[in-house]
């Protein structure tokens, strides 16, 4: 590598995105030796590795199909932004991760600029549009893949792709200590622990948490001594707060990561949002039950295009479902309450779920090198290819 600083430009669209990223980021201090700066759009996980978002990360963390249109305007205007100081710092690499919509009309105005353009984290080619891996092609330089078999469906387009791993293995989510976090919060050790996560998106929460209440008071009528935690972030922390404020069984809103995954550890049952929470709980060996809602026109939408049989990820690496799916329709109080006390019920369930869990974390990546890692390197290695390209064509 060359004595020269590099700048690596790294744009992440909500917070899944911004943890990636921060680790990144630090992954690649580690391999320089300190050699490098960052420019771009990120979180607070960024924020503390080095980075000064041009704007807030929060612009960006819209989801939906239908849902994002009244927002399209700030959208383009966030890409023009990004695409000028992308021409004005000159980076030595554009890193996107995730945000297709955001970061893929981003990348494909600046194919030509000479900056290296790859993304983090792939489109969801094998579950719908699988014409995108085409597209993609067009523009991008190098992807970055979670799961084991994306590959093929992108390097058949021509596009250089190297599997590194899910990010979940190095979250932290299986070091949670429940015993600490149940002394802590004064919850007794027989009291059954549910762990409620209705999303970090208030278009999320809107949908959710007033089915999660009322599943939450059939649970309570099951189960005495039923006590919840809502782990959540803080952009949203007060409106759920206030919601589950006036709920009849005891529940308590904790922020924080170390916190979250002691609750992981701690909980009998979660009962989430679709979405990367759910591996988390994965990892974290939590039984789980799957619950998710979008507007009607969405769902409508989605289920004429999307080709897998499962949202769930460790359920799609596994091709069956270990973990209870309860969308749309089936996203209601009697069925999730259903779901949840015949995990909070049945020890043989959960342990099923626990070994399900833990043959999945193997096959993205658990027991092997880091997934930032892996991508660090990647990313150093087709910056210093680009820059004796360039040596090359000055000599």
């Amino acid at each position: 590598m060359s004595n020269d600083p590099l700048v690596i430009f790294l744009i992440a669209g909500e917070p899944s995105g911004d943890a990636i990223g921060g680790r990144l980021m630090a992954e690649m201090k580690a391999l320089t030796g300190g050699r490098i700066r960052f420019a771009g759009v990120g979180g607070a996980a960024m924020h503390r590795e080095g980075l000064e978002s041009i704007f807030p990360m929060s612009d960006l963390s819209i989801m939906g199909l239908v849902e994002i249109v009244p927002h399209i305007p700030k959208l383009l205007r966030r890409i023009n932004d990004t695409v000028e100081k992308v021409k004005e710092v000159r980076p030595d690499a554009l890193v996107t991760i995730d945000a297709p919509a955001f970061n893929f009309k981003v990348a494909r105005r600046l194919k030509g600029q000479g900056v290296p353009l790859i993304h983090y984290v792939a489109p969801t080619v094998w579950a719908w549009r699988p014409g995108r891996a085409r597209k993609i092609a067009r523009f991008l330089d190098h992807l970055l893949v979670l799961l084991p078999f994306e590959p093929p469906y992108f390097e058949r387009e021509g596009l250089a792709c190297t599997f590194i791993g899910h990010p979940v293995i190095e979250s932290g989510a299986d070091g949670g200590d429940g015993k600490s976090f149940r002394r802590k919060y004064q919850i007794p050790d027989e009291a059954p622990l549910l762990c409620l996560l209705p999303g970090s998106r208030f278009s999320e929460i809107s949908k959710l948490l007033p089915v999660f209440k009322l599943t939450v008071d059939e649970l309570g009528r099951r189960h005495p001594r039923l006590r919840v935690v809502v782990p959540t972030v803080d952009h949203v922390a007060d409106a759920i707060r206030n919601e589950i404020n006036l709920w009849p069984v005891p529940a308590m809103i904790i922020e924080g990561t170390k916190d979250k995954y002691d609750a992981f550890a701690a909980a009998d049952v979660a009962l989430a949002a679709s979405g990367t929470v759910a591996m988390e709980l994965a990892m974290a060996g939590t039984p789980t039950v799957i619950a998710y809602k979008v507007s009607r026109l969405s769902a409508f939408l989605a289920r004429r295009l999307v080709r897998v049989s499962h949202v769930n990820l460790l359920n799609i690496l596994l091709g069956r479902e270990v973990v209870p799916e309860h969308l749309q329709e089936r996203c209601n109080p009697a069925t999730l309450a259903n779901a949840v006390s015949r995990l909070l019920d049945d020890p043989d369930a959960r342990t099923a779920q626990k070994a399900a869990a833990l043959e999945g974390m193997e096959m993205i990546g658990l027991g092997g090198p880091s997934p930032s890692h892996r991508a660090a390197e990647t990313i150093l290695k087709i910056v210093e290819k680009h820059r004796l390209s360039g040596l090359t064509k000055k000599d």
